[in-house]
């Protein structure tokens, strides 16, 4: 093809094609042109024309079996608007200026290694096969919007587009018009900008739609608005940016809806503002440097099932204001926060925090509002939450609601134990609260105290020696029997007879009680100041 015509045996749409190439024009005429002729002409091109530059633009053709570019080297754009291809090209190894690809038809595209210096575009496209692109390095964006994508492995729908362990320079675009039926894999890929996937349509509803494992991309991952049936992956991906879905719809038949243990986050992790999961959210061993929302979402699970589970997490904000009380069991046990958002009206049915450490709670609200919500643990009474709560509200200068949640803490305490400690722990939160509700001490004293006086004023005990008996006095008499280790001459000097001997022997037990109840409420005062 060196020379300036046209070589013999070749079509009439063949010719024209090679007059537009010489040219750098576009050729459309409607015909259909030999896979061969196209790449015999990328590979050994004729001389441009004087002061054009020689490039292939083919529109509105037909390609004509199976164009074979494997390990070629097309320094230029490729540019193919509006064709259809008999069978899937084959780009594998190929060295490309840039590849265009606009509202093409076409069976597949196999492009396993393939470089592009600049931009990848498969736009506007109908691919009835797979498209692999493993180990392709891009030095552009690659764009996939409204392309219509649908893979055909052991099972209809099982591979789709293919992007494992590939490079890409810029943007990976597959917004608004992608469907792809079959399953999306970006597994090991790094983008040094965003990928986007706002609107995008993501099939494979038995299951994994999108296989994101160790993915790096630089910027966001921007998936508002997706709608995913199958599982979306995202197990150990890195994302320098913010991993945004909200509004996202994500439904799957089998497993969870959601799945990104591991994940680095740079920026927020929004799910919310219409965000909606049929199946769990799975976030396990995740870090995110801002905010975990939960906004406005919603997690449809079957009751008693698991829900969201966020354990082993660091985040400085979990905001779980859901449109609707979650019903299954949300998990946030050994996760480390800074704010943990949520009101009554959104907190899941059941729920572990076991181990949770956060700084703040928000809104505030009296710790009498927040208790129910420690009471919701599937496995029973564990102290750590209550403390937990207690500190935050200790930390912000608020003692009297800590010591509320701390009471309460002591009273689901005593539903765990034998009998014997359950009576000993209802006596210590009659008397003292436990130590939190000191003056409770000083009014069960006082009441002693009145009643002694009242009791022995009324039928004062008999001198021990009636010879010289002492000035009895009611009052010091009743606070010798009531107060232990303290003697101030009276209960020595006078002996009660009778039944007066059994209403004496009821003080004594009763200071004895009263003194070993708030010994033990103090000390556990002072081991919490």
């Amino acid at each position: 093809m060196s020379g300036s015509l046209a070589p013999g045996g070749w079509s009439g749409s063949e010719r024209g094609m090679w007059a537009a190439f010489r040219r750098g024009e576009w050729f459309a005429d409607q015909g259909e042109i030999r896979a061969s002729i196209v790449r015999g002409l990328l590979l050994a091109p004729p001389p441009a024309e004087a002061g054009h530059l020689p490039r292939l633009r083919l529109r509105d053709v037909r390609i004509t079996g199976r164009l074979d570019l494997a390990e070629a080297v097309v320094p230029g754009t490729l540019r193919l608007h509006n064709c259809r291809f008999e069978q899937a090209p084959c780009l594998d190894g190929a060295s490309l200026g840039a590849l265009e690809m606009r509202d093409c038809v076409l069976p597949g595209l196999s492009a396993v290694g393939v470089t592009i210096g600049w931009k990848c575009e498969i736009s506007g496209c109908r691919v009835e096969g797979p498209i692999d692109l493993y180990g392709a390095s891009i030095g552009g964006t690659l764009h996939l919007e409204n392309s219509r994508l649908t893979g055909h492995g052991e099972r209809r729908g099982e591979r789709a587009l293919q992007l494992l362990c590939a490079t890409i320079g810029g943007d990976i675009q597959a917004g608004t018009g992608l469907h792809v039926d079959g399953c999306t894999d970006l597994r090991d890929t790094s983008v040094r900008g965003s990928v986007v996937l706002k609107r995008a349509e993501l099939l494979n509803p038995s299951g994994i739609a999108l296989k994101a494992n160790r993915l790096h991309i630089g910027g966001n991952l921007s998936c508002g608005g997706l709608v995913a049936e199958g599982t979306v992956d995202l197990c150990d991906a890195r994302v320098g940016g913010g991993a945004l879905f909200e509004g996202a719809s994500l439904t799957t038949e089998h497993g969870p809806a959601l799945r990104a243990h591991g994940i680095d986050v740079g920026a927020v992790f929004n799910c919310c503002d219409g965000f909606t999961a049929r199946g769990r959210v799975s976030l396990s061993s995740i870090t995110v440097r801002s905010r975990v929302c939960f906004q406005d979402a919603v997690i449809d699970v079957p009751p008693g099932t698991p829900a969201l589970t966020c354990r082993r997490s660091t985040a400085s904000e979990l905001a779980l204001t859901t449109r609707e009380p979650v019903r299954g069991t949300v998990d946030l046990s050994h996760t480390r926060l800074t704010v943990l958002r949520g009101t009554p009206d959104s907190w899941p049915d059941t729920v572990r925090l076991e181990a949770v450490v956060y700084d703040s709670l928000l809104p505030q609200l009296p710790a009498v509002q927040r208790l129910p919500l420690l009471t919701r643990d599937p496995e029973g009474f564990t102290p750590q939450p209550y403390e937990q709560l207690a500190a935050a509200y200790r930390l912000h200068g608020h003692d009297g609601e800590a010591r509320t949640v701390l009471l309460a803490k002591q009273r689901r305490l005593r539903t765990t134990l034998p009998w014997p400690g359950r009576v000993w722990s209802r006596l210590q939160d009659v008397t003292v609260g436990y130590g939190y509700r000191p003056m409770r001490a000083m009014w069960w004293l006082y009441a002693i105290m009145l009643s002694g006086i009242l009791l022995f004023t009324r039928w004062p005990p008999q001198a021990v020696d009636p010879g010289k008996p002492p000035h009895f006095q009611a009052a010091i008499y009743t606070l010798d029997l009531v107060l232990p280790l303290v003697d101030f001459g009276q209960e020595q000097a006078f002996s009660p007879r009778g039944g007066l001997q059994w209403a004496a022997v009821v003080l004594v037990c009763l200071g004895w009680l009263l003194a070993t109840t708030a010994a033990a409420g103090a000390n556990r005062m002072l081991r919490r100041a």
